[in-house]
């Protein structure tokens, strides 16, 4: 089993960093109202960036990191993987 960090583009054009084991599922409660409280009133969501990791404890510990980041550094992250 995989253990993803993910950004989502929110609707109001924000950036929302999480964790999740599946991604279309999370994306799907994200956009339903059932996932983080950040996204419930930015719908709809769209999923523009992932890495995927071994461990829970790495993929957790990437996440913490890319949240500190700014907004810009996560803009340049998500462009230079496209």
């Amino acid at each position: 089993m995989g253990h993803y960090v993910y950004i989502l583009r929110c609707a109001d054009e924000t950036l929302y960093t999480g964790y999740t084991t599946d991604l279309d599922r999370r994306v799907k409660e994200h956009n339903q109202g059932q996932g983080a409280k950040y996204t419930r009133g930015r719908k709809p969501v769209e999923l523009v960036y992932s890495e995927e990791y071994r461990t829970r404890s790495s993929a957790q510990k990437r996440e913490y990191e890319i949240k500190t980041y700014s907004r810009q550094k996560k803009l340049d992250l998500v462009k230079n993987s496209s």
